[in-house]
């Protein structure tokens, strides 16, 4: 099942699932129990907000062997965790904002998790049962902050420098899945999910050693090589075999 998270005319922002092209109201809670409406309203008549909104954002840096050598960089033997503020929170179709101090920011694709259940030290054959589905993530990069400060918040932080969606895929294998990433359609990033140093139940388990995950928490799993730098007017499109498109329009500061 895809959820999604939506307006519609003048309505308040809703949950609700897809069914082809059209989106139908989920009644109850979408991490417990809810019941689904009929599918009704026509897909492009709503607009799609972030499918999620999570209490932290949880991030892994170099998780791709390849993406760590692009930068000269060792594969840490241990997951290194990271956080992005909720506040740079963006949904499908919104702008990748450019900060005017920004000197080169670049796109990173990254398949999601979002946790359905709340847990702490989550064994790996457990991790199935927190998670509530994965989507689409964009962990967009202030690269020359990012070398020069000693911890990333500032790189990572940006208002808008964290697009995730375009909706939650319950029903996915994180196997073998392709990732990739075109900018203006050409294509930058492309891997599989297999090519991942730390799978998705190792980084759950790891992570809920140290912290309480809770229903709604997102945690975005690393990139492959590829990442490059985005200039005002880029369209990114990231895709996700078996999940769908993040699209999103890059736009220099004042120019919103």
């Amino acid at each position: 099942m895809r959820i999604v998270r939506y307006q519609y005319r003048n309505q308040k922002p809703a949950y609700g699932w897809l069914l082809e092209d059209k989106i139908g109201p989920i009644k109850g809670d979408i991490f417990g129990a809810f019941q689904r409406g009929e599918a009704k309203i026509p897909l492009e008549k709503a607009q799609l907000l972030c499918p999620v909104q999570p209490g932290k954002i949880i991030c892994v840096a170099r998780n791709f062997s390849a993406h760590a050598a692009e930068h000269g960089e060792e594969v840490p033997e241990v997951p290194t965790l990271f956080f992005k503020p909720t506040s740079a929170l963006i949904g499908p179709g919104e702008n990748i904002v450019l900060p005017p101090q920004s000197q080169r920011v670049e796109h990173e694709s990254e398949l999601a998790v979002v946790i359905g259940k709340k847990g702490r030290w989550i064994s790996p054959d457990e991790v199935g049962d927190h998670i509530l589905g994965y989507t689409i993530a964009n962990d967009v990069t202030e690269r020359i902050f990012q070398r020069e400060d000693l911890l990333w918040s500032r790189a990572k932080g940006f208002d808008t420098f964290a697009p995730i969606g375009p909706w939650i895929e319950t029903d996915f294998n994180t196997a073998d899945a392709i990732i990739s990433c075109r900018v203006n359609g050409d294509l930058r990033q492309m891997a599989s999910t297999r090519e991942m140093v730390h799978l998705v139940d190792q980084l759950i388990a790891f992570a809920s050693s140290f912290m309480t995950l809770m229903p709604g928490d997102v945690l975005l799993t690393g990139t492959p090589e590829g990442v490059s730098k985005l200039e005002d007017g880029d369209l990114v499109e990231i895709e996700i075999e078996g999940i769908g498109v993040l699209s999103n329009p890059v736009v220099q500061a004042g120019q919103e």
